[in-house]
């Protein structure tokens, strides 16, 4: 089991969206450095995220080139507890961390992917 307290994480995020901020509130908690990838503005993460997720839901995050598709920050705090990276914290996070985008956020999001140019 790999027992590093500074794991390379990169998160595909959206720059808006509930599951996305539970994903930075849980790197928050714990400290964690990690490369924040915005999939909405930059259509080349988009396409490295379904490349290496095989899927095109999101937030998805990478810890040490292990793939975690469409996750939440409850999901991603129990993978990094249950590997050894951190240890459990009963701080609370600073937002919810499984809490999906509200109506508003999701058409925004919907919106802006019909944008992309290749």
């Amino acid at each position: 089991m790999t027992t590093s307290k500074n794991p390379k994480i990169i998160a595909y995020l959206k720059p808006q969206c509930g599951w996305s901020g539970g994903v930075r509130a849980v790197m928050q908690k714990y400290n964690l450095a990690y490369e924040d990838r915005d999939i909405i503005n930059d259509y080349a993460q988009r396409e490295e995220m379904i490349r290496k997720s095989g899927q095109q839901l999101s937030p998805c995050v990478e810890v040490d080139g292990h793939m975690l598709a469409d996750i939440s920050g409850d999901e991603v705090e129990a993978y990094l507890l249950s590997k050894g990276y951190i240890s459990k914290s009963d701080a609370p996070a600073s937002a919810p961390t499984n809490s999906a985008c509200s109506d508003e956020e999701h058409a925004r999001q919907q919106w802006a992917n019909t944008q992309f140019k290749k």
